[in-house]
């Protein structure tokens, strides 16, 4: 929802702090250290499992050899696997809290955690090469480059009486400490910065620099300012670039303001900055605190799956494709089989009366969404993707406030080759990726006349040369009902047929084009943030329903018992007359699925007039588990009428 809200926590509820660790390991979050007030600093370590909101205090084994961390302050914690690293900080020499005598630390810890809850205790690794110097406030993530494979630790910047900018390199695997050589123009010495990896970069944003005098760095250090700068260092070519500099001046609001302190968290490409404060040193009275939350995106979004139906009418479609994580909205395109008519004499049209199937099934079915679908949002102006998942950094990246979350603007979505930061306020629906395909075929019913239906998604390859794509829309949610699709002018049409990048035009201006009855669409769609259109899905294939034949059941249920499953559904919102019988189907394993994975096989498991059906064990012992998308077993049930058979609703239950 893109709202805050304040959860009800229970159990060992630490005290406030501030310049602690925090680490987030699934759904629990480990918080060690920080200033519980002035002078006092802590080295408590805290669980909360986040999806029971419960807080527990946790007391890890001290290590084998040596002390436990002392109570400390602007550390850095870092998790990788089930392994948190602890470096450096600041403690407080005097037992005095009230006489702070500082010591920097550059102690290294190693935190084994056992799996889902719970730590097993510290112990401090033998480590070679040359410690990283005593720091606090500085920023320590970790990579791992998927060709080599050997996770490494970076360090960069801190506070030791004065800003660094140093880059440190730890080989979690040999222990081993080195400096590496950097490409690029360093970032300034800064320290309360954020560092996040996102790919193969590491952005650093923010943070306190050396107030400069005549362009020169105080050597003490004695007066230091609030930076806006934002740079990323390429980790595999250990290159600095620089996106904002310190220097850039920001006139129309359109970026993040100065700040240290603050929180920056990466969901999936994109990169989310909260609050922190801006100020200068001296000036401590007039410090203020942000609170204001940004996002950047920092490349286009991956390939939605394919369009998977959910019911066919003889002029419309009602589809679904898995949602694609921190987006804006989701671009639906159609190819027809048949011609198409040329604008010109083509009137506008109003929609289709279309029935909506609802989703009412067992926590596990995965089917229908149950809200309404999202209509298009004609003010959305944006650029057609090329068929390339390549992006180029695009260096003097853009970075814009959003407005409202609730609909899409052209504000909103801005085409670049790379960087676009918005500004977040309202609503917006996030969800974890399920960024892989499906595809399957099926043999269906053919009656006396040879009618066959043709609604199993199928895979084609896509080529832009001889055919014509043509927009359903710009759809905020991940479904739609289709009932007509957008005539483009016919001077727009050929430029199109070319050009796959060319404008979206202004949908308003646009005529309509309602579906034909018993016609093959080819569907597609794209997935949109502030970087642009990403690159299209696999292509799937559906018919609208023949005049005369039943349509498909609808709220399929499924309900578990101890040695069997129990299906049910309603009958179709147009029988087009009396229902003679229904068939359910279960995808089974065989060789043929061996042979090409991509075509499910059927069985029928039920035929009658009855709109429910027993599953039983034996049957499921042979079914054909799904791992197109989540895990899941197939099932599709259709009605039959004087005509023949309709199409199939397909339901996958989640294992």
């Amino acid at each position: 929802t893109n709202q805050w809200f304040l959860p009800a926590v229970r159990g060992d509820i630490p005290p406030g702090c501030a310049a602690h660790g925090f680490v987030c390991d699934g759904t629990r979050i480990l918080v060690f250290g920080g200033m519980v007030e002035y002078g006092r600093y802590s080295n408590d370590l805290y669980e909360l499992q986040a999806s029971r909101w419960l807080w527990k205090k946790v007391k890890p084994q001290a290590p084998s050899t040596g002390s436990p961390p002392c109570p400390r302050l602007g550390h850095s914690f870092s998790l990788y696997g089930n392994k948190c690293y602890l470096f450096g900080g600041l403690a407080n020499e005097s037992e005095d809290s009230n006489n702070n005598v500082p010591r920097y630390l550059n102690d290294f810890y190693e935190l084994e955690l056992q799996h889902g809850s719970g730590v097993v205790g510290w112990s401090i690794p033998v480590t070679k090469g040359v410690l990283p110097s005593p720091r606090e406030s500085h920023t320590a993530i970790v990579y791992c480059r998927k060709d080599l494979g050997s996770p490494k630790m970076y360090i960069f910047g801190g506070m030791c009486g004065c800003r660094l900018n140093d880059l440190w390199e730890l080989d979690i695997e040999t222990m081993t400490w080195s400096r590496p050589e950097t490409k690029g123009t360093v970032p300034l010495p800064r320290s309360l910065h954020t560092a996040n990896v996102i790919g193969n970069k590491m952005y650093v944003f923010g943070g306190w620099v050396p107030q400069s005098a005549g362009g020169e760095i105080s050597a003490h250090d004695g007066e230091w300012k609030c930076t806006g700068s934002f740079s990323y260092l390429n980790l595999d070519t250990t290159e600095w670039i620089g996106l904002i500099s310190d220097c850039q001046e920001d006139k129309s609001n359109l970026l993040p303001g100065p700040r240290a302190g603050h929180c920056a968290v990466a969901v999936g490409t994109r990169l989310y900055i909260w609050s922190g404060r801006d100020g200068y040193r001296k000036a401590w009275n007039n410090q203020v605190c942000c609170k204001d939350l940004w996002y950047l995106d920092t490349e286009k979004p991956p390939a939605p799956s394919q369009v998977q139906l959910i019911k066919a009418t003889t002029n419309s479609f009602q589809v679904k494709w898995d949602e694609v994580p921190t987006v804006e909205g989701y671009l639906l395109q159609l190819h027809a089989d048949s011609p198409v008519p040329s604008v010109a004499g083509i009137p506008a049209t109003g929609v289709p009366e279309t029935s909506v199937l609802s989703s009412q099934g067992g926590s596990s079915l995965h089917q229908s969404p149950q809200s309404l679908p999202s209509v298009p949002y004609p003010e959305m102006k944006v650029d057609h993707p090329s068929q390339t998942n390549n992006v180029i950094p695009n260096n003097n990246a853009s970075w814009k406030p959003g407005t409202s979350r609730n609909t899409i603007h052209p504000q909103n979505v801005v085409s670049l080759s790379s960087n676009s930061l918005l500004k977040v306020e309202g609503k917006e629906k996030v969800a974890a990726p399920e960024n892989k395909m499906t595809q399957e075929t099926m043999k269906n019913h053919a009656d006396a006349t040879g009618f066959k239906e043709s609604n199993a998604p199928s895979l084609l390859p896509v080529c832009t040369s001889n055919r014509q794509w043509y927009d359903v829309g710009i759809f905020k949610n991940n479904s739609a009902v289709v009932s007509q699709f957008y005539l483009l002018p016919e001077e727009t049409l050929n430029i199109s047929n070319k050009m796959e990048s060319a404008n979206v035009p202004d949908y308003r201006l646009l005529k309509k084009q309602d579906l034909f009855p018993g016609t093959v669409y080819r569907f597609r769609v794209a997935a949109i943030n502030g970087c642009g259109v990403g690159p299209f899905s696999k292509i799937s294939e559906f018919k609208t329903c023949i005049p005369g034949f039943p349509g498909a059941p609808s709220t399929v249920k499924i309900t578990k018992s101890v040695d069997c499953i129990h299906l049910s559904w309603e009958p179709p919102a147009s029988p087009s007359g009396n229902i003679l019988e229904y068939s359910a189907y279960l995808a089974i394993r065989s060789t043929q699925l061996q042979e090409n994975p991509s075509q499910l096989v059927f069985m029928r498991i039920y035929s009658g007039l009855k709109t429910s059906c027993m599953v039983t064990a034996a049957q499921l012992s042979n079914a054909h588990v799904d791992y197109t998308s989540r895990p899941a077993i197939v099932f599709r049930i259709s009605a039959k009428n004087e005509r023949g058979y309709g199409p199939a609703t397909q339901v996958r239950w989640l294992q």
